[in-house]
């Protein structure tokens, strides 16, 4: 999640980090609930919660579209994602990095075997 919050900021976008960790980053926010309100977009990397509590919270601020990071969309994040513009099972950095980074070479991988 690091790596997708350093590429939207080069490409100049306001980024606000949501740490739901036991320790998080000091400049993160530290719940749901004290996300802004109005942001239109979410990348959601959670693993040790059910993504879909997380989510829920978010669609309530406004969250419009969001990246569900691969092999984190659960049975229940699928049904959340049915009335809301979700994209799941791809890791959101497929859309970020430059052609040349990692990032893009996992892209033109994606790309030749079907799954960007």
């Amino acid at each position: 999640m690091e790596w997708a919050v350093e590429e939207l900021r080069k490409k100049g976008k306001t980024v606000h980090f949501v740490d739901l960790s036991n320790r998080p980053e000091l400049d993160a926010i530290k719940s749901i609930g004290e996300a802004p309100e109005g942001v239109e977009n979410a990348v959601i990397g959670l693993t040790k919660t059910e993504p879909a509590d997380a989510m829920k919270g978010l669609f309530e601020k406004g969250v419009v579209n969001t990246w569900v990071h691969w092999k984190t969309d659960t049975p229940a994040v699928r049904e959340l994602c049915a009335d809301h513009q979700c994209y799941t099972g791809r890791c959101p950095m497929l859309y970020l990095g430059k052609d040349l980074s990692m990032h893009g070479v996992h892209r033109m991988v994606a790309k030749l075997i079907g799954q960007y």
